[in-house]
C-alpha cells in the first residue's frame, strides 16, 4: 500500500518554537526512515512559512543556543489551502506546542481546506491549551485535581485572597502554555506580583494552583489504536527537578539526560487507576490519536489529574515517546501510526 506523503508543520510564533524544532527533527527523520515522503514547513517567530531542505536538524542542547526556524533558513513558500488547490502533502502532521498550532487553530486552517491532519481537533485542542476551561469542564465530571484560581486579563492580583484559597506554595502559570515556561512557584504572598508578571509575559490570562506537598508526578501516554480502542503506557515518573525544586524548562529539556523512571514501584492499584484516569480525560476532552496525560500521585494513593497535552514533547528526551518505546512501540511505529490514523479518518489509508 502506498504511504501518504506528509507535511510537517513546527516553530510557530509561541514562546514553545524550540520544543517544536527540536520534536520535529524526530518526527520528520522517523517518517523518512519508514518510507515517507516528508515536507517540512517551518513557521518563524512572526509567521512567515519555510520549506527547509530535508536532513535540516535542530536540536536542544544545554550551553547552546536554543534552536528556531527563522526566515533564512529555507526557502519561503507559500502553502496554498483554498478550493482545489494542490495539497502541500496528504497528511499534514503539526508537530506545534502552544498557542498558534497547538490550541485549535491551525487545526481549524486544516479543517476549512479539508487536509486530514495529526491530532486532536479544533475544540478538543482548544479546551486542552486552555487549562481554565478544562480544569472546569473536569471538574464538573467529577474528575479529581487540585483547587484552582484564575487572574484574567485586566483584573488586579489580590494576593492574600489567592492565598487564603489555595495556601502555599501556589504555582502560577500562563493559562494557555506549555513546556514550563513563565512558570513560578510562589512560596509567600510576596512572591505572587512578580509570578503573575513573568506569566503575563507569556499570556494575559493567568491560572493559580494549589501546590501539592509529598506526592509523585507522573506522565501517561495515550495513543488510539485503527480501532478505536486506546493505549495507554505504564505511568512514567517524574524524577528531575529545576533549581527551585519542580520540573522547570531546564529539567525538562536541557541539564538531565534520564530525567524519568519508566518503570517506578507504584502500591497495587495505583497504575490501574492511574491509567482509568488517563482514558477517561481522553474521552472526556474529545481528543484523538495522540496525549499526554500529567498526574500526582499522593502518598494515599490518590491519583490527581495535573493537565493533558494534546500534542506532547517529542523529542528524544521526551517521556510520551520513552514511555512508548519501554512497552514495545518504537518512536517510528509511533509516528507512522500516527500519520495512519489521520489517513484513515479521510479515506486514505
Amino acid at each position: 500500500m502506498t504511504k501518504p506523503t506528509v507535511a510537517v508543520f513546527f516553530g510557530g510564533r509561541s514562546v514553545e518554537q524550540p520544543v517544536s524544532c527540536a520534536s520535529a527533527s524526530g518526527v520528520a527523520d522517523a517518517l523518512r526512515e519508514r518510507g515517507f515522503e516528508v515536507t517540512s514547513i517551518g513557521i518563524t517567530r512572526e509567521g512567515d512559512w519555510v520549506e527547509l531542505p530535508a536532513g535540516t536538524s535542530f536540536a536542544l542542547e544545554s550551553g547552546s543556543s536554543l534552536p528556531e526556524v527563522t526566515a533564512e533558513a529555507g526557502k519561503a513558500v507559500a502553502v496554498d489551502l483554498g478550493p482545489g488547490s494542490t495539497p502541500v502533502a496528504e497528511v499534514a502532521f503539526p508537530v506545534l506546542h502552544g498557542p498558534y498550532g497547538e490550541d485549535g487553530t491551525i487545526q481549524g486552517l486544516f479543517e476549512m481546506a479539508g487536509l486530514p491532519y495529526v491530532g486532536s481537533g479544533v475544540l478538543s485542542s482548544s479546551l486542552c491549551m486552555d487549562k481554565e476551561f478544562s480544569k472546569r469542564l473536569l471538574a464538573a465530571e467529577g474528575v479529581a485535581q487540585g483547587d484552582f484560581a484564575v487572574l484574567k486579563a485586566g483584573e488586579e492580583l489580590d494576593a492574600e485572597a489567592v492565598v487564603e484559597r489555595l495556601g502555599l506554595p501556589v504555582f502560577v502559570k500562563p493559562a494557555r502554555a506549555g513546556s514550563s515556561l513563565g512558570i513560578s512557584r510562589a512560596k509567600s504572598a510576596s512572591d505572587l506580583a512578580e509570578a503573575v508578571a513573568k506569566a503575563r509575559e507569556v499570556d494575559d490570562k493567568v491560572v493559580f494552583e494549589a501546590g501539592f506537598v509529598n506526592v509523585r508526578e507522573i506522565e501517561m501516554g495515550v495513543v488510539e489504536t485503527l480501532d478505536g480502542d486506546l493505549e495507554v503506557t505504564y505511568p512514567l515518573e517524574v524524577l528531575a527537578r529545576g533549581e527551585d525544586g519542580w520540573f522547570d524548562f531546564d529539567a525538562k529539556y536541557l541539564d538531565n539526560p534520564e530525567p524519568f523512571d519508566l518503570r517506578p514501584d507504584f502500591p497495587e492499584g495505583v497504575t490501574e487507576r492511574a491509567q482509568d484516569l488517563a482514558r477517561k480525560v481522553f474521552r472526556l476532552l474529545d481528543c484523538r490519536d495522540l496525549a499526554r496525560v500529567d498526574c500526582f500521585l499522593a502518598e494515599d494513593g490518590t491519583v490527581y489529574l495535573n493537565e493533558v497535552n494534546t500534542m506532547p514533547g517529542m523529542t528524544p528526551m521526551s517521556g510520551v515517546p520513552q514511555a512508548f518505546a519501554a512497552a514495545g512501540l518504537s518512536y517510528g511505529e509511533l509516528v507512522e501510526r500516527l500519520v495512519t490514523l489521520a489517513a484513515a479518518r479521510a479515506g486514505r489509508s
